[in-house]
């Protein structure tokens, strides 16, 4: 990571409780035109949540505390804020003196820019400015969270937008993807109440509506993306519903991460 810090926009995306199961279905059906050829031969990897829900999960996040591979020992991180005693910062991890990812990028001359979804990042109250106020600038409107039919595609659009404005300036890009949150019954015609397919239709609109996304990084900067779910979701396993609780289906997450070749031209 030290040497992608400052020769490569940072793209950051949680597609906020996506199931590690139901992803990784999806692509050994080929039902991931978007994301599938990112991801390393075999898919995903399934990795352990930091937390069981949105708010601890990205905490953990922008302190350089991804998702941790689900095998043992020790496993290096690709960022890190310094304290004594860490014992998965290595050489290959870049490290930062400030509080935060978003605050030590910012230090690094990153332009840090939240797209938020879900409700931890709706500015509505002062539970909802904590995790956008890490970053220099943020974003939110209902259209762009749970309510919103087409949010992924409105967040995209945004992130666009951003992106051009800021010509060759280097971005650290976070987006909190909603639509996969409850309720995602809408993806699915006729779905009465939320279940394991509509939360993989979910999926599958969010996966296209990020093409014009890669294409844009592509087309801007070479680009450096993160791609995980911050934790999954229980539809009746063992009698569990919902998350914020200690159950598999909640923190096994997909995770990958990976360069979009850079197709511009250099001014």
């Amino acid at each position: 990571m030290n040497r992608v810090v400052g020769s490569h926009d940072i793209v950051f995306i949680t597609l906020d409780t996506l199931r590690y199961d139901v992803a990784q279905r999806l692509y050994e059906a080929g039902e991931l035109p978007v994301l599938g050829p990112h991801l390393p031969p075999g898919g995903w990897e399934c990795r352990h949540s930091p937390a069981s829900f949105t708010y601890a999960a990205h905490h953990a996040f922008f302190a350089g505390f991804l998702p941790t591979p689900d095998r043992p020992g020790r496993h290096p991180r690709l960022f890190a804020t310094a304290f004594r005693g860490s014992e998965t910062t290595s050489a290959h991890t870049h490290e930062f003196a400030q509080e935060s990812v978003p605050a030590g990028l910012a230090g690094a001359g990153y332009r840090t820019i939240c797209i938020g979804g879900v409700g931890f990042f709706n500015k509505e109250t002062a539970l909802g400015c904590v995790l956008p106020g890490m970053f220099q600038e943020s974003h939110w409107k209902r259209s762009l969270g749970v309510e919103g039919r087409d949010s992924t595609e409105r967040q995209v659009a945004l992130a666009i937008a951003r992106l051009n404005a800021l010509g060759q300036q280097r971005v650290f890009l976070f987006i909190n993807v909603a639509a996969i949150h409850s309720p995602n019954r809408g993806y699915l015609p006729g779905c009465k109440s939320d279940n394991l397919d509509s939360h993989a239709a979910a999926l599958r609109y969010v996966d296209g509506a990020l093409a014009p996304l890669f294409a844009t990084c592509a087309a801007r900067a070479p680009t450096f993306a993160i791609v995980c779910s911050d934790h999954g979701s229980a539809y009746g396993e063992d009698g569990f519903r919902g998350h914020r609780i200690a159950h598999e289906t909640v923190w096994n997450v997909p995770y990958a991460h990976f360069f979009i070749d850079f197709k511009g031209t250099t001014p």
